[in-house]
């Protein structure tokens, strides 16, 4: 059974800076494609930032030079360190990982509980 629980949110003031981490089990970070979402209240949910068993890093515009996405294979783990924070990044954060190992492929996801993150300006 694959589980993927986040931690670290909270609420932080605009220009300050968060960790979110997602200790996987059932799968292996290392060997998996890995990603983190968001959902803001009243909108769908989008994709930030995804890695590759490559190490190739995408990042949505409105986060890239701000976040970054790493991945520490011996705890099994992912992370995203939030600089510069700002109010519309509010929203709660999901680890997320493809069934099919990869982006390519198409078979499904896995969800964390998610992780609420608010900026107050």
């Amino acid at each position: 059974q694959v589980q993927l629980v986040e931690s670290g949110g909270g609420l932080v003031q605009a220009g300050g800076s968060l960790r979110l981490s997602c200790a996987a089990s059932g799968i292996d970070v290392s060997r998996n494609d890995m990603g983190w979402y968001r959902q803001a209240p009243g909108q769908q949910r989008e994709m930030i930032t995804i890695m590759t068993t490559a190490n190739h890093i995408y990042y949505e515009d409105s986060v890239n030079g701000r976040f970054t996405m790493s991945r520490d294979n011996a705890k099994n783990t992912v992370y995203l360190q939030m600089n510069s924070l700002k109010p519309e990044d509010t929203a709660v954060y999901y680890c997320h990982a493809p069934k099919s190992g990869t982006y390519n492929v198409n078979r499904g996801d896995y969800w964390g509980q998610g992780t609420q993150v608010t900026v107050d300006s």
